[in-house]
């Protein structure tokens, strides 16, 4: 996808590559903070409202690299961000040298070792930038950035991270970022879970779920997270914040990491297998919450049996 080689950046000008559920309101976020920010993304529709906030539109990633010094890469998994990067070919090394290139995705701990090394080998800077949180608190600059890299580099960029997370932490090196965020998620896909086999149980009990959802809200348990999805799950409305099939890929990631380290993962793994059977029953674009359909049908069979 390059086009051509990079020269001297704009002067203070960020690049963003990436603008989907979680990255377009990131960079609209950035936009409306001040930064002065040119953009790309695969699909050109996504980047109208960035130029209408005063965002540049670059035509190709090389031309990101070309205009800014630092280039944020909000890209689904490794594949996407090996294309945008040119990685493999001599437009890689056009691209980052003397720019900074932050990770802010979610792939393997594995894959962004070797990346940091090929970055680092072209002359480039390289940190990861890994957050926490769905589109909503993407939206409200409300996210939970975890850093890993140089330190020089990640003292650069920090401070840009401050329009999108409410709380930044420094994690080490690479890819000490990247292993947070998986223990981050873990943590996350077995609440959600066990919210909606509550939530389940608690219906085929014949239970008001309102006087659940109340009881939670009130006790010690109580979360951002929970409130929002036991709200999700009393509406039936899985309106996607994190959807299903992405929750799958990070599930992956995460097994794949525990199981090359030796860690248990058991309550992981049962995760899994209930939002593989929530996509394959045609969920796989609804939010994770949707995860209760896996649990209904599992008991609809042992009823069925």
């Amino acid at each position: 996808m390059a086009d051509e080689p990079a020269t001297e950046p704009d002067e203070g000008r960020v690049g963003f590559i990436g603008l989907g559920v979680m990255g377009g309101p990131m960079a609209l976020n950035l936009v409306r903070a001040g930064t002065p920010l040119v953009v790309w993304n695969r699909t050109g529709a996504a980047t109208d409202p960035l130029r209408a906030a005063g965002a540049a539109v670059a035509r190709t990633p090389a031309e990101v690299f070309r205009r800014a010094g630092t280039v944020l890469l909000m890209l689904a998994d490794d594949t996407a961000i090996d294309a945008v990067l040119a990685r493999g070919t001599p437009e890689f090394a056009a691209l980052v040298a003397d720019r900074t290139v932050v990770h802010m995705g979610t792939t393997s701990p594995g894959y962004s070792r070797a990346l940091a090394a090929d970055v680092r080998e072209a002359g480039g800077r390289y940190v990861e930038a890994p957050v926490s949180g769905s589109r909503e608190p993407a939206r409200a600059g409300r996210l939970v950035g975890m850093l890993a890299g140089d330190d020089d580099a990640v003292a650069e960029v920090r401070p840009l991270l401050a329009p999108l997370c409410h709380q930044t932490f420094v994690c080490g090196a690479v890819p000490d970022a990247l292993l947070m965020k998986l223990s981050v998620n873990l943590f996350l896909i077995t609440q959600v879970t066990g919210l909606a086999e509550a939530f389940h149980f608690a219906d085929r009990h014949g239970l008001d779920q309102r006087r659940l959802a109340d009881i939670l809200a009130a006790g010690p348990m109580a979360s951002t997270v929970s409130r929002g999805k036991a709200a999700s799950l009393l509406a039936r409305d899985f309106t996607v914040q994190a959807a299903i099939l992405d929750v799958l890929k990070n599930n992956r990631l995460i097994a794949e990491q525990a199981r090359a380290s030796g860690v248990a993962s058991p309550l992981l793994d049962a995760c899994h297998a209930l939002y593989g059977e929530t996509a394959r029953l045609g969920h796989g674009a609804a939010d994770m919450a949707a995860v209760v359909y896996a649990l209904e049908a599992r008991t609809d069979q042992e009823v069925a049996s």
